[in-house]
Parts: structure tokens; C-alpha cells; sequence
């Protein structure tokens, strides 16, 4: 055996570095290339001359084609979980599955700012460096296995966002924005720090598999009959609202909503486009890894009969256990059955918190959105109210995944694929609405909703599209928002028990709520007369064919979203294992 000096270890460092890690940070690496070219191209004689639109583009393309897998999406039933840069980040079939949407949707993003000409040949190459910077971080959040990473991840994708809400010179509502933004930034970015710290003070590592050990081994229900156990559990809980603060900033989520109406009214509708799909993404996907992370550890084996409810899980931490502590482990998990039905096992009460807290903030998120969104005027304002509740009720199908996984892997998996599904699908739904906004701006000099009274006359497959879109948004079929809104209820009605029933008929609700304001945008512009001042609006070739493109797949995969949901199932097969 080699004894352990500096050298073993930074030659072990390299090793695991160059052979283990980097072959599964290529895209990663494609988009730091692509920044750098972009930053030094206008430093070479000629190179102003070189449109930065095509560098932006090469480079995202090619980081898509490298976040592919090699061997086809068949492979992902046996492609290995890996934990790259000794255990900083984790690739596994849902680091792949987001990483192709976030690339996927940043080329269509770089093709819509080229279209609409907010990226001009004069600071291009700034802002396609942020966008890509931002992608990056989004990157980092969504594979995350280290509270280090994310944080540095959260905010490798907020500061380039600051800037890009900013990016429109002379204009006050835009630097407004972006000055707003910072400051909310800048406040839950520190609150989360501390957080964080606390956290990692108590459970003595920052690795997120090893801080679910550490809690498991802290035996919560015992500590809590000590004084000096209950506040080790309160800096616990502490260290844990903190950390959500930063997650809520993220998500947009209610209370710390406050800068996204603000933001998106102030920022471009492309920027809004962006803040509104990719970070709400990333941050899901985020939320997601800390729930699994810290609510389960591989020392508890949930095995779990559909047939004999209320579920009993048999946690085989030790075969070696006593009866004794056999007999007080099973009357944990029969205590653990309670209104949340989070399972039982040692990490059961940090699971029970998790989707009490998740559940609640995603019914006051929903609902705040959908009654906020009923009286604004502005467009993209009302889209912003509308991320919130969309936001709200994505997180229902995080709140569902964390209480199965401790009961049922299988149907965990199944509330996780409703949010993939849900997430690639709102790709689809939010770009083609801000998209729409973003050309009718330039055709129009408006983002009230009143200017597009009588579109249907003047600009018929504008306001057909938008329709569409609108509707999907709220989920009815046969457009595609319809299958993840449903599948989210499916998964929220197998979580079962009185407070999964409550946040289920709340998503029921705000599905009827929502009814109201979409439908108005709808019947402004296809039932109200046109006004007399407003002159034939024409999207030209090039947009138009951009908003049909990323619109059709509303229509397509509300009527076949076999494809996309068995794809979704491939993607959270190696969770919860």
C-alpha cells in the first residue's frame, strides 16, 4: 500500500480529473470554448468582421451534439451513475435528459435573439457570451452533488441573467430591472450561503449523499427529546429554510417572487423567454437533486405493497440488527405514517419537512399567480404572474416524488417523469409566447394587451398561434400542456394521504382559475374590433416560420406524447436507486 503524501494525491486528483471526469463535461467545456472565442475574436485584426451569431451558434450546437449519448437514448437503462471531480457533480440519466433541453433550447434562444435583433453586431458577442455563460451555470445547477457546486452553479446562472435583464441601453425600465434583480439576487444569494453553512457545520460535509448519511445518523426523533438535540434540529431547520430561500429566488416561488413581475415588465421579452424556461428548469431540477439527496440514502430500502395500504417499509440499514432495535425501528415506521404518508426510515422526518415545506409554497405560488396575472395589462407582466403559477405547480410534482421515494421508487420515478414532461413542454409553450411578444413589439412598438385587439384580421397565424399556446398553457387538450398537468395530478393522487389530496385539488383549481386571463389575451385578439389607428401587422417569412416551428409541438405532442413521455421515463430511471 502507497503511502498517502501531496503527491499521491494530486497524481490520484488528475487521474480521476482527465479519465473519469472530463469525458462527461464536454458540453460544458464546448460552451467555455465558445465564451472564449466569442471574448477574443474582437481582439484579432478582422475579427469584427466575423458575425458572432455564427460562433454562438457553432459552439451551442456542438455542445448539444456532445450532451448526446454516444451509444443512443437505449443505453441510458444501463448507463452508469458517475460522480465526476471527486464527487462535485453526479452524471446520470437526468444530468444527460437536461442538459439536451437546456442546449436544445439555448440554439433555439441564439436563433430567436438573431431574429428579433436585440443580439446586434455591436454587442453580440457580449450578449451571447452571457447567455452561454448563464446556460452554463444552469449546467452545473442541474448536476449538482455538492453544496459547493450549487451555489457556485446558482450563481454562474443569476449574474450573467442581472446583465442580460439590462441588456437594452437607454432604456429606464430596463436598467430598473436588471438593478432590481441585483439587489433580490444579492440578498437570498448570501441568506443561502449561511444557510448553506449551517448546515454543513452540523453534518461536517457539504457532499450531498454524505450529508444525507450524517442526517440519517443523527437519529432526529431521539434528538428532539434533548435540549441540546432540539437545537442542533433548529439549526438544522434553519440551515434548511435558508437554503430554500435561495432555491424560492430561483423559482420565482412565492414569497420571493417579487422581483419577476418587475423584471420581465423591464427586461426584453427574449431575456424574459430565457429567465422564464432555463432557469425555471435548472432550479426544478436543483430543488429536486437537494429532496433526493437529503431525504434518501442507499442505507434505506423502501419495499412497498400496493396491495396492503398503508404502506410498511422494511429498512434493512444492518442485517445484523437486534430485535430489540428491530422492534424500535418498525415503531418508527408505523409513527412515520402519518398526513404527508412520507414513509418511514431514518430520514423520514427530513422528508416529511421537505414536502410540507414544498407543498405549501408551491399552493400559495400557484394560486398567487393565477389571481395576480387577472389584472395586468402588460403582456409580459401577466406571462410573468403566469411562470409563477406554472412554477407553483411544477414544484407539486417535486413535493410528490420526495414523499413516494421513501414508499415507492417506482411511482417517485413516475412523479419525476411528469416534471420532465412538464418541463420540456413548457419549452415549447413559454417560447412561442414570448417569442410572439418579442416580434410583435418590433412590429408594433406595444406590449399592451389591448394593441392586439383584431390581430386575427391583420396577422391570422400570429394570433392563431398564440391562441394555441395560450390555451395549452392552461392545459386543456387536445394541446400538448394538457398530458403533464395531468400526469402532475396522477402523481400528486399516488402520494395519497390528506395534505398530497389538498395540494391535488388546489392544482385542480388553479387549473379553472386560469381559464380566466388566458382566454382574455384570446379574446382581445380574435373577437375585439381592430382599432383604427393600428396599421396591417406582418410578421415577415423568417419570424413567422420561427414561431410555427416552435409552436407545432404544442399541437404534435398533445396529440402524440408517447415519444416524449417514454423519453422522460428513460431519464429518471437511476433516481431514487
Amino acid at each position: 500500500m502507497q503511502p498517502v503524501t501531496l503527491q499521491n494525491v494530486v497524481d490520484s486528483l488528475v487521474d480521476n480529473t482527465l479519465d473519469m471526469s472530463l469525458p462527461f463535461f464536454r458540453p460544458e467545456l464546448a460552451l467555455c470554448a465558445t465564451i472564449v472565442i466569442l471574448l477574443f475574436v474582437r481582439i484579432f485584426k478582422g475579427g469584427e468582421y466575423i458575425p458572432s451569431f455564427f460562433i454562438a451558434i457553432l459552439g451551442s450546437i456542438t455542445a448539444l451534439i456532445l450532451a448526446f449519448p454516444a451509444e443512443g437514448f437505449e443505453s441510458w437503462a444501463t448507463m452508469p451513475r458517475q460522480e465526476l471531480f471527486t464527487g462535485m457533480l453526479v452524471y446520470d440519466t437526468l444530468t444527460a435528459f437536461i442538459r439536451i433541453f437546456l442546449l436544445s433550447f439555448v440554439v433555439l434562444f441564439i436563433i430567436l435573439s438573431r431574429l428579433t435583433g436585440i443580439a446586434d453586431a455591436k454587442d453580440g458577442q457580449d450578449y451571447y457570451a452571457l447567455v452561454l455563460g448563464a446556460t452554463l451555470g444552469m449546467c452545473i445547477m442541474s448536476s449538482a452533488n455538492h453544496m459547493m457546486m450549487l451555489f457556485m452553479g446558482v450563481e454562474m446562472a443569476s449574474v450573467p441573467s442581472y446583465v442580460l435583464a439590462g441588456i437594452v441601453k437607454g432604456r429606464q425600465r430596463s436598467s430598473e430591472a436588471a438593478l432590481k434583480y441585483v439587489i433580490y439576487g444579492a440578498g437570498t444569494a448570501g441568506v443561502m450561503l449561511y444557510g448553506i453553512s449551517l448546515l454543513t457545520g452540523v453534518l461536517g460535509s457539504a457532499h450531498l449523499p454524505t450529508m444525507a448519511a450524517s442526517l440519517a445518523d443523527l437519529d432526529i426523533p431521539n434528538l428532539l427529546t434533548t435540549a441540546e438535540g432540539r437545537l442542533t434540529v433548529m439549526v438544522l431547520v434553519l440551515g434548511g429554510l435558508m437554503l430554500g430561500v435561495g432555491l424560492a429566488f430561483k423559482l420565482s416561488a412565492v414569497p420571493f417572487h417579487f422581483w419577476c413581475p418587475d423584471v420581465f415588465e423591464g427586461a426584453s421579452a427574449e431575456v424574459d423567454a430565457f429567465l422564464s424556461v432555463a432557469s425555471k428548469a435548472a432550479a426544478l431540477v436543483l430543488l429536486l437533486r437537494v429532496g433526493a439527496g437529503l431525504g434518501l440514502t442507499t442505507a434505506e430500502l423502501p419495499v412497498a405493497d400496493s396491495a396492503d395500504p398503508p404502506r410498511v417499509i422494511a429498512v434493512a440499514a444492518n442485517e445484523t440488527t437486534a430485535p430489540t432495535q428491530n422492534a424500535v425501528l418498525v415503531k418508527q415506521v408505523a409513527d412515520s405514517q402519518d398526513a404527508t404518508h412520507v414513509g418511514g426510515g431514518p430520514l423520514s422526518p427530513v422528508r416529511r419537512f421537505f414536502v410540507i415545506l414544498v407543498s405549501l409554497i408551491a399552493i400559495v405560488s400557484c394560486t398567487f399567480g393565477n389571481l395576480a396575472a387577472y389584472g395586468q395589462t402588460n403582456i409580459k407582466r401577466m406571462l410573468a404572474y403566469s411562470t409563477i403559477a406554472h412554477a407553483g405547480f411544477m414544484m407539486m410534482a417535486v413535493a410528490a416524488a420526495i414523499a413516494l421515494a421513501g414508499r415507492d421508487v417506482v411511482d417517485a420515478r413516475t412523479a419525476v417523469s411528469a416534471l420532465l414532461l412538464y418541463i420540456t413542454l413548457y419549452l415549447f409553450m413559454n417560447l412561442s409566447a414570448f417569442a410572439i411578444v418579442a416580434f410583435l413589439r418590433n412590429e408594433m412598438h406595444s406590449e399592451d394587451i389591448a394593441d392586439y385587439a383584431g390581430l386575427i384580421r391583420t396577422s391570422p397565424l400570429t394570433a392563431v398561434m398564440m391562441t394555441a399556446v395560450l390555451v395549452s398553457l392552461i392545459g386543456l387538450p387536445p394541446l400538448a400542456g394538457f398530458w403533464p398537468k395531468l400526469r402532475v395530478l396522477q402523481a400528486l393522487y399516488m402520494a395519497g394521504g390528506p395534505l398530497m389530496t389538498f395540494v391535488l385539488v388546489a392544482a385542480a383549481l388553479n387549473t379553472a382559475i386560469a381559464l380566466v386571463y388566458y382566454l382574455r389575451v384570446a379574446k382581445t385578439m380574435c373577437i375585439d374590433p381592430e382599432p383604427d389607428t393600428r396599421g396591417a401587422v406582418s410578421l415577415g417569412f423568417l419570424p413567422a416560420a420561427f414561431v410555427f416551428v416552435v409552436s407545432v409541438p404544442v399541437l404534435i405532442f398533445g396529440i402524440l406524447p408517447g415519444p416524449l413521455a417514454n423519453w422522460t421515463d428513460l431519464a429518471v430511471s437511476q433516481l431514487f436507486s
